[in-house]
């Protein structure tokens, strides 16, 4: 090529990179201090912060012409080598409101993850739909793709700032939410409250980490930015790019059975008493069973009664739903039910082993529980692990009774790859002091049905109603061994999970 060919394509190009550089500036330099000053990243800061390094590779920059990017990054890249693709609301560039253009690219984003398989993750901080007078006709919405996304792709969503209207809608129909300190969240903002119904708050106490967390909406909270994209990365460390394929065990553990491998798990007799009404940490017990004391709790301050947690055994990424003897004994509220159905089909769909650990006197009962909707919720959370089609785990460690017993998967032809209980769990539909109150039974026949209640794990065993009574010193191995087993029996190639979408 001579250079006067060369040369001929000298203002094409200079033409394309003004316009590059036009929308790599967001909403100019000075918008761009201002927003770190708050001790924000801006939008393309943040990607650099998920993404692997170099691994970036933008669409749509020239959306919007004149309008940076039309107010929203995309791309795709990596995440621990897995590629992704990602959406960065642009609070520099008019808000990151969403016009006709940023409206096409978050569905291309959608389109994108669905179509090559992939991961999806959106950042947000953005006023919702700008008020241009433009129409949209019958012009596509990218939440139409984000539900086709749901339970195919693991969809992840960051808030980072201010989130209102349509691109707040993102978040509930994500598997996993996080929330800066300085992020809200909410349906409208605080001046279209103001104008609408005349009350007058701060975005912080809308839709704030002290409304967002308690309500469930967003699951995590985390200092800044940083903090929740890092959580981002790790959270997708335990999932398949989709669900046309499995887990696979963590690459960085070492060839140590120190880590991976079988060990005993004495501990278990210090941690949990024998004593029914004594209790403990849950938290301790997956500390000794899992690989390490480094998992991850989903939602740890919303219905506390049960832990939702992505861990590994034996290497392998694992999801345990445990019931948390410190709170409400164990009782499982409408809350922690809720939080566990969502858990359970975010599992069951990425094909994550689920590992039941049960210590519950049943579903919470009383007159604020059934105003809070315990039987529904507990409906969903029973649904949700009876259709699970992943391979399911069962240790009932104390006390399982009534509807708590089997939400936690203890039931029989409920598809456990392995179900264990500890001697002495006891069980029944409910324990033998409520059923003595409830039957006036005098001092013998409490005595009496406290003995049997006793006794009911060997019951139990006699009629196959587990599969074995185990010491607590063999907790890790037997679930280390099941879990083994199990992931033999998987078809070589699986296939999402058909529901029509995951429950917020």
């Amino acid at each position: 090529m001579t250079s006067t060919q060369t040369g001929a394509w000298d203002e094409t190009l200079d033409d394309l990179d003004t316009r590059r550089k036009r929308s790599y500036a967001m909403g100019g330099a000075e918008r761009v201090a201002k927003h770190r000053a708050k001790g924000k990243l801006d939008a393309r800061a943040r990607i650099r912060a998920l993404l692997d390094p170099g691994s970036f590779q933008e669409f749509g920059t020239l959306v919007g012409g004149e309008i940076a990017a039309d107010a929203i990054v995309t791309g795709t890249g990596e995440i621990n080598g897995t590629p992704v693709v990602v959406g960065a609301e642009d609070f520099t560039t008019f808000a990151g409101t969403i016009a006709p253009g940023s409206n096409a690219k978050r569905y291309r984003v959608a389109e994108l993850a669905l179509r090559n398989r992939i991961p999806m993750v959106m950042l947000l901080e953005g006023a919702g739909f700008r008020p241009t007078g433009d129409h949209y006709g019958r012009t596509p919405t990218d939440l139409l793709m984000q539900a086709q996304c749901s339970g195919k792709v693991p969809i992840v969503t960051a808030v980072l700032g201010p989130s209102a209207g349509h691109g707040a809608l993102v978040a509930p129909v994500s598997d996993f939410r996080v929330m800066s300190e300085q992020g809200s969240i909410f349906t409208a903002g605080p001046p279209v409250v103001r104008a609408s119904t005349g009350e007058d708050i701060a975005k912080e106490d809308l839709g704030g980490p002290t409304v967002a967390i308690p309500s469930g909406v967003i699951h995590n909270h985390y200092a800044d930015d940083l903090t929740c994209l890092s959580e981002v990365r790790r959270y997708l460390s335990y999932f398949p790019p989709s669900a046309w394929s499995y887990p696979m065990p963590r690459p960085d553990d070492p060839d140590d059975p120190e880590v991976t491998g079988p060990r005993d798990s004495s501990e278990l007799l210090e941690v949990v008493s024998r004593d029914n009404r004594r209790v403990y940490d849950m938290h301790d017990v997956l500390d000794i069973v899992l690989d390490t004391d480094d998992w991850m709790e989903i939602q740890p301050t919303f219905g506390q009664a049960v832990i939702c947690a992505m861990g590994h055994l034996g290497g392998h990424p694992v999801a345990v739903v445990a019931n948390q003897p410190q709170v409400l004994a164990g009782s499982i509220d409408a809350a922690a039910a809720n939080k566990a159905a969502h858990f359970i089909q975010v599992a069951d769909s990425f094909h994550l082993p689920l590992i039941f650990l049960a210590d519950n006197p049943g579903m919470l009962p009383g007159s604020k529980s059934e105003r809070e909707g315990v039987l529904l919720a507990g409906g969903k959370m029973f649904a949700a692990q009876t259709t699970a089609t992943t391979l399911k785990l069962h240790l009932t460690l104390r006390k399982a009774y009534g509807f708590g017993s089997m939400v936690m998967s203890l039931l029989g032809f409920d598809n456990q790859v392995a179900a264990f209980a500890y001697p002495g769990a006891t069980m029944g539909a409910m324990g033998a002091g409520a059923l003595s109150s409830a039957s006036g039974a005098d001092a013998d026949m409490a005595k009496q049905l406290r003995d049997m209640e006793l006794a009911a794990s060997y019951y139990s065993a006699e009629m196959m109603g587990f599969d074995e009574l185990i010491d607590p010193r063999e907790t890790r191995n037997q679930l280390l061994f099941a879990l083994r087993r199990g992931l033999y029996s998987r078809q070589a190639t699986p296939e999402p999970v058909q529901r029509t979408a995951i429950m917020p």
